[in-house]
Formats: C-alpha cells, sequence, structure tokens
C-alpha cells in the first residue's frame, strides 16, 4: 500500500494504457437492403456510442440499395451524430451501391475493403414508396434532388463532388482502389484491425481519433429490429400476399373454417403496410387481380382452362412487375415467383374450385330434399286434414284439392310438420 500514491500519479500523468476500456470502438453491421429497420438501428446505435464514450461508432456496410427516405434519416443522423462516424465497406465483394453510396459519402470517414465497389447511384435504383415516375419530367426532377444531395453530402465532407454527381447521373460505378485515387473515400483497409490503425491519430471534427488497439465492442440489432427488418423484404410482402389470397378466399369457399379466414386477415394486413413502404408497382398488382379473377370465373365457365392458362400468365407477369425491377433490393427471384404461380394455380383448380362448387350443389338432406317427391295418400286428404308416409315416417298432409286414400300426390311444399300436397297428374 506503500507504493500507491505513486501509481495513482502515474495514472494521472500518463492517461490509462492503450487498449483499456476506455478506448472503445462501436461497431455495427449492415448487410441487404437499406430499410426504415436500418434507420432506426443506426440512430440507436448513435446514441448508445455516444452513451459509451466510444472513440467512434463504425458502420461495416454491404448493401444493394434501398429506400431514399431511409438513406435520409441515416445521412441526419451522420450529421448529428456526437461520435465520429466510420462506414467501412467490407467485407471483400461486398458493394455500397444506390443509397449505399449515399451513406457511405456522408460518414465522416469512409473507407474500403479491397475488392469492393462503390456507386451506381442513379435515383430511379433508389427506390421508395408507390411506383416509379411516371413521366421523363418527373423522372429528372427527382434526378436533379438527387444530384443535388449526393454533392451537398460530397461536398461537406471535402470528398469528389464531380464523381459523386456521376454516381447519380451516369449511374458511375468504381472499386475501392479507384475510389481511393479519386478521393471519394478516405482509407482502404484489408480488415477492421488494419482499419482501426488507419483511423488512430486521423483528426475528425476537431479532435484526434484513439483508436489502435481499442477494444471493439458490437451493437447488435434488437429483437423487434431484427423481426422487422426480415419482415422489410419484397419476398416476405409476396408470401404475405398468397398467404391472404390463401386463407381468405379459403374461408370464402369454406365457410366456418375460420383459421384460413383470421390468418388471411393478418396477412392481408401486414402486406398492405408493407405496401406504403415498398416501391409496389400498380400495374403489377393489377396483374395479380386480374389472374385471381380469370381462376375464379374458369372454376365455373366451360371454357377448358383457357382461362386458368391465361391466370397462369398474369400471374406470372405480375409477380415479375410487382416491385421495380432496376433496384436488385427489390427484385423478386424467379425461384420464388415459379413455384408460387404453380402452386396459385393448384390452390385455384383443387382447394377453391371444389369448395365453391361443393356450395352450388344441389341439397341431398333436409326439408329441402322433400320439395318434389311422390308419394302416396294414407288417408283421404282435403284442406283441413289427411295423412301420408314419407320414408317410413307419418306425415300430416293437407291439399287444396281433394285426394283418396291411396292416390299418388306431390309434395309442394314443408310448413312445420305439415306437407302440402297436390293430386299427381
Amino acid at each position: 500500500m506503500k507504493h500507491w500514491p505513486a501509481i495513482v500519479t502515474a495514472g494521472l500523468l500518463f492517461g490509462p494504457p492503450a487498449g483499456s476500456c476506455a478506448d472503445k470502438v462501436a461497431l455495427i453491421r449492415v448487410n441487404g437492403a437499406i430499410g426504415p429497420a436500418t434507420a432506426s438501428y443506426i440512430a440507436r446505435a448513435a446514441k448508445q456510442a455516444a452513451a459509451e464514450e466510444a472513440r467512434c461508432l463504425v458502420l461495416q456496410l454491404d448493401t444493394p440499395g434501398g429506400l431514399l427516405e431511409s438513406t435520409k434519416e441515416i445521412v441526419q443522423t451522420f450529421y448529428g451524430s456526437p461520435v465520429p462516424t466510420v462506414v467501412y465497406v467490407a467485407p471483400a465483394g461486398a458493394s455500397a451501391t444506390s443509397a449505399g453510396c449515399f451513406i457511405t459519402l456522408a460518414a465522416d470517414v469512409a473507407a474500403m475493403a479491397p475488392n469492393t465497389s462503390i456507386g451506381a447511384a442513379h435515383p430511379v435504383s433508389l427506390g421508395g414508396p408507390g411506383e416509379a415516375p411516371a413521366d421523363d419530367t418527373m423522372k429528372q426532377k427527382v434526378e436533379n434532388y438527387a444530384v443535388s444531395t449526393i454533392e451537398a453530402i460530397a461536398a461537406k465532407r471535402n470528398r469528389n463532388v464531380e464523381w459523386a454527381k456521376s454516381s447519380v447521373r451516369d449511374s458511375a460505378s468504381i472499386t475501392a482502389e479507384k475510389a481511393l485515387e479519386l478521393k471519394v473515400v478516405d482509407l482502404l483497409a484489408k480488415d477492421l484491425p488494419d482499419l482501426l490503425e488507419q483511423l488512430d491519430g486521423r483528426e475528425v471534427n476537431g479532435r484526434a481519433l484513439q483508436t489502435a488497439g481499442a477494444q471493439v465492442s458490437e451493437i447488435p440489432m434488437l429483437a423487434r429490429e431484427k423481426v422487422f427488418q426480415l419482415l422489410w423484404r419484397p419476398e416476405i410482402m409476396f408470401i404475405l400476399m398468397l398467404v391472404a389470397i390463401y386463407g381468405i378466399l379459403g374461408e370464402l369457399s369454406n365457410p366456418g373454417a375460420i383459421l384460413p379466414g383470421v390468418a388471411g386477415a393478418i396477412a392481408l394486413i401486414l402486406a398492405l403496410y408493407m405496401a406504403s413502404i415498398l416501391p409496389v408497382n400498380t400495374a403489377g398488382v393489377a396483374l395479380l387481380l386480374l389472374a385471381l379473377g380469370l381462376f375464379v370465373t374458369d372454376l365455373f365457365a366451360p371454357t377448358h382452362g383457357v382461362l386458368t392458362a391465361g391466370g397462369l400468365i398474369s400471374f406470372f407477369l405480375g409477380a415479375l412487375m410487382l416491385f421495380d425491377r432496376s433496384e436488385p433490393a427489390f427484385r423478386l427471384s424467379l425461384s420464388l415467383i415459379v413455384p408460387a404461380t404453380v402452386m396459385t394455380a393448384a390452390f385455384f383448380l383443387f382447394v377453391v374450385g371444389a369448395g365453391l362448387r361443393a356450395q352450388f350443389l344441389p341439397v341431398k338432406v333436409g326439408r329441402e330434399t322433400m320439395v318434389g317427391r311422390t308419394v302416396t295418400a294414407a288417408t283421404a286428404i282435403d284442406a283441413q286434414a289427411g295423412r301420408v308416409f314419407f320414408e317410413g315416417e307419418d306425415w300430416r298432409a293437407v291439399s287444396d284439392v281433394p285426394v283418396a286414400t291411396g292416390q299418388a300426390v306431390e309434395i309442394v311444399g314443408v310448413e312445420g310438420l305439415t306437407l302440402k300436397v297436390k293430386p299427381k297428374t
């Protein structure tokens, strides 16, 4: 204990050793399309990194693109982040395409791993709620807005403004090595330790980073963020649409089943919510609805499968056009579309068809089956009273025309426990 004052004095003079808990770097990983869940995750991570007094927040990025609105939220988070932000496009083979290009340029420090790429930020591929711009004038407005946005981002971070504009106007895309040469990014790092070594001592926002040997603290996604990120995918929305179709039509063709109707209603609500976020194409939805109409019509029309064939074609084309195919993040794979088309056709032919046809079959049991049947009068029948035997049971019968015992009569109605009959001619 007698050396304790000396130890305290040394600690005050030289500070904590390198790599101690005081030198912490927060890390998050974003793989896949940029959406609302991604923007929420990054904003929460920036706040947590500040609360933990991290030296910087490193975002390891690999994305084919995403939504413009979510991209804007992420850029605003970077601008207002109390800790320096570093976007690291990695690992090898990763890309910062479309929305990823905006995000990378907006970071305080932009870094890439070898054999990665960045660019192709044309506004058509940014996506957004609703369908793509309808005319050339609107497309030009959107392009000009994207150009001005990425120009402002590049100028704020002192990066290559001309190349940034060309990534939007000409969909320019370059490798990591070329990006470093053109001053699009700041660093080229082979892995995360190499990145931290190069960041060490670099001045960001008036202070030098101390990242060499720092402890890397990864901030994972919360359960709700993972669920929302999973749901926010074109494949999931497409599957939800199929569940809604199968469930609701299954309930209509087999009333009282309950479970298909409940599942279909929940799936429909989720699909409609996601349609307000994902770039859904109206023409694709119209083709899917046309396909459903053709399937149902062919169940009753004697077309010998012609309408079903048309429905298959309409469903396949509608699934292809359901999302903006200019954006890789929103493309439905043929490995999903083809089985879904075949399964939907089989569902309508066998499940829905059988249920609907069963509802139109003639009644085989109950009082409705008695009308039109011929029986023999057991006693004389008039408008007041009489008796007949029907399938071994004694029934009270009345007739407006007097009927003699043993005469054949036809049942014309049932009123409670009384049969209305008339003489059989």
